[in-house]
């Protein structure tokens, strides 16, 4: 079965991406669903190598495509879950990093995965409890206290008119070096300041 695609990003939409394989004159263009940081991450006309998962339904086949095959792996568990197809599991994937939501999961915290569209409490702890014990991740508790501490971050900078995607992105690039709350508020507001 189907599990990796190497070729030419050759263009992309709303949540897809092409990637053209074969020949330079004439090859197959693959329409690739993937969630939108696997879309950023991609500059067009490069070369890329996606992990893939084939989706069949009755009248249809779709493609999903991942960088990493951690978010692979975490994207075919959710799917699994009884009530999430494969829109919403790319929805999940798109609230943080696949680490973080692999330790939400493991630490029981239905807040972060209730923070996708059309996830409610209730179906976040159907997804908690189905994959609770079939996530290793040894590193979880530490990175849902700074799951936390960054909440807090992003909370108060949104609050200041900062969107949500520059705060995600700036505490992305800050790494996980900050540890209290104040500590890596500066760290961000530094990194806004710099890319002003």
């Amino acid at each position: 079965m189907l599990y990796t695609l190497k070729g030419k990003l050759i263009s992309r939409g709303d949540g897809f991406l092409v990637v053209e394989v074969g020949s330079l004159t004439g090859g197959l263009g693959f329409k690739v669903f993937t969630n939108n940081e696997t879309l950023s991450k991609l500059p067009q006309d490069s070369l890329v190598e996606l992990f893939c998962f084939l989706y069949i339904r009755d009248d249809q086949m779709e493609l999903y495509g991942f960088l990493e095959e951690q978010a692979l792996k975490l994207f075919e568990m959710l799917n699994a879950v009884v009530g999430i197809g494969p829109k919403t599991a790319l929805g999940i994937l798109d609230v943080d990093t696949v680490p973080n939501l692999m330790a939400a999961i493991i630490e029981k915290r239905t807040e972060l995965l209730s923070r996708t569209s059309g996830i409610g409490r209730k179906t976040a702890e159907r997804i908690i409890l189905e994959l609770h014990s079939k996530i290793k991740l040894p590193e979880a508790k530490t990175l849902t206290e700074k799951m936390d501490v960054d909440i807090e971050v992003e909370e108060a900078l949104t609050s200041l008119g900062y969107s949500r995607s520059q705060v995600k992105r700036v505490l992305s690039e800050a790494g996980g070096e900050a540890k209290t709350l104040e500590e890596r508020l500066k760290q961000a507001l530094r990194l806004l300041g710099r890319s002003k």
